[in-house]
């Protein structure tokens, strides 16, 4: 701002917000758009880029939440292009064919405030957010009370982390950003969410050279008598994952030869099975002395491990400290709050905060399950995963993923590495795979090589 003429920058985010809000009408001229106006700059904002509707044929009314602290130069302006200020009353929220939320900006904190909260449950027309939905914590996605649920979104500068981790990505709607020349002085990010090239850049791609074994042997341990499907799914997984081979240690290998008989399977135990690159554990073990025994032996190993579902419940800091290779644990929010000893509605509300303390608090790389799955690893930017869907939430669908993350391992990347890319392709495998319907895990599998090729064509 010190390099520039003073307004530059909400210039810039107000042309930004009234093309968008173009957009989202399909036409200026005669439309009626009503501003929710608070005080500072986010109203600001709001205000120019109505003057900018208002010069185009638009009918503008701005609501003044915060009349003694609402902008003056964007007051002003939009008064000029011939907007009209009204008096908070639902009416206004009714008749409106756009309504822009400037109420509240990045600093706001805590929901609504009530008379904000009644004019926008009076709403009836699509809600445009300016920079952010209005209650929602810009930092850590948080929602405090009432809050608005936008039908889209335009974001000034750089994306806040907020915006892409539930419950506050809900409130969000289309997410536009706004380039408005603040890319020189960004620093490390908090928050990084992959695209299909960064994703394409990690898969393993075999060459002429490559056998089974160079490509990877991954060994899975998973499964009981009470569940053997749950190894069935992990080696399903396993199996799309890119590794040569999958090495089944178990009681289900039955099971798992009748649906998969490319797999290695071994009754076991884990130590006597043969050697692998990264071991999968966990999924549908139970809770006997076997499933803790299990366990014990591959944390034992000396190459990375995941460690997934009945796995998680002999999972202690002190024995993770002991390893000499990486770990990677997936838990959902109800794992993740046993884990951390906090009730599941804390990690729900949070999970951001929740994915650092885990993988603060257990030296390891985390995986946290979710309607937003993170990815934190020390101190580096947690990574959010943007594909995904609401299908997923069905039972199964997390062995596949502990699979698919496990072979990436075996195939060579990091643990966070292998859990962007697994839980990319997993959100990617479950859109295809539902297409609006509802699916099962096994769906997930078979989806796998569509969305591989889809990511890694032209990389």
């Amino acid at each position: 701002m010190a390099t520039l003429p003073e307004g530059t920058l909400m210039q810039r985010a107000a042309a930004g917000l009234a093309a968008a809000a173009a957009d989202l009408m399909g036409r200026v001229y005669g439309a009626r758009v009503t501003v929710l106006v608070g005080s500072g700059d986010n109203g600001g904002d709001a205000l120019y880029a109505a003057a900018r509707l208002a010069r185009r044929g638009a009918a503008v009314t701005a609501v003044l939440l915060a009349p003694d602290r609402a902008h003056p130069g964007g007051l002003t302006a939009l008064r000029r292009a011939g907007g009209r200020v009204a008096a908070p009353h639902p009416n206004q929220l009714t008749e409106a064919d756009l309504i822009l939320d400037g109420i509240t900006g990045i600093g706001g904190k805590g929901g609504l405030r009530p008379d904000a909260a009644a004019l926008v449950r009076a709403a009836s027309a699509p809600i445009l957010a300016v920079d952010l939905p209005s209650g929602v914590d810009a930092d850590t996605g948080e929602v405090h009370g009432e809050a608005v649920r936008a039908a889209a979104t335009v974001t000034f500068g750089t994306y806040k982390p907020g915006l892409l981790v539930d419950p506050a990505r809900t409130h969000t709607g289309a997410l536009r950003l706004i380039d408005i020349g603040l890319t020189p002085y960004l620093t490390a990010p908090a928050l990084e969410a992959p695209q299909h090239a960064d994703i394409a850049a990690l898969l393993p791609h075999p060459t002429a050279a490559s056998d089974k074994y160079r490509r990877g042997v991954i060994g899975v341990v998973a499964g009981s008598e009470r569940y053997p499907g749950a190894a069935v799914l992990a080696v399903a997984g396993a199996l799309r994952g890119g590794a040569g081979a999958v090495r089944y240690v178990g009681p289900a290998a039955r099971a798992v030869v009748a649906r998969w008989p490319e797999a290695l399977v071994h009754a076991g135990p884990p130590a006597k099975a043969g050697r692998v690159q990264a071991w999968v554990v966990g999924p549908g073990l139970g809770d006997g002395p076997e499933a803790r025994q299990a366990v014990e032996e591959v944390l034992a190993s000396d190459v990375p491990v995941l460690v997934d579902a009945d796995g998680l419940r002999f999972v202690h800091p002190d024995g993770l400290e002991r390893r000499t290779a990486p770990t990677l644990l997936t838990p959902h929010a109800g794992e993740a709050a046993a884990l951390l000893a906090v009730p599941r509605p804390e990690v729900e509300a949070r999970s951001l905060q929740h994915a650092r303390e885990l993988t603060a608090r257990y030296g390891c790389t985390v995986l946290l399950k979710g309607s937003t799955t993170l990815v934190a690893d020390g101190d580096a930017p947690v990574r959010v995963n943007p594909t995904g869907s609401p299908w997923l939430a069905t039972a199964g669908t997390g062995d596949i993923l502990s699979g698919l993350t496990g072979s990436l391992l075996a195939a060579g990347l990091t643990t966070r590495d292998a859990a962007t890319a697994g839980a990319y392709l997993h959100g990617l495998a479950a859109r295809e795979a539902a297409r609006g319907a509802p699916i099962g895990a096994h769906d997930l599998a078979d989806a796998l090589p569509t969305v591989w090729r889809d990511v890694t064509r032209g990389a």
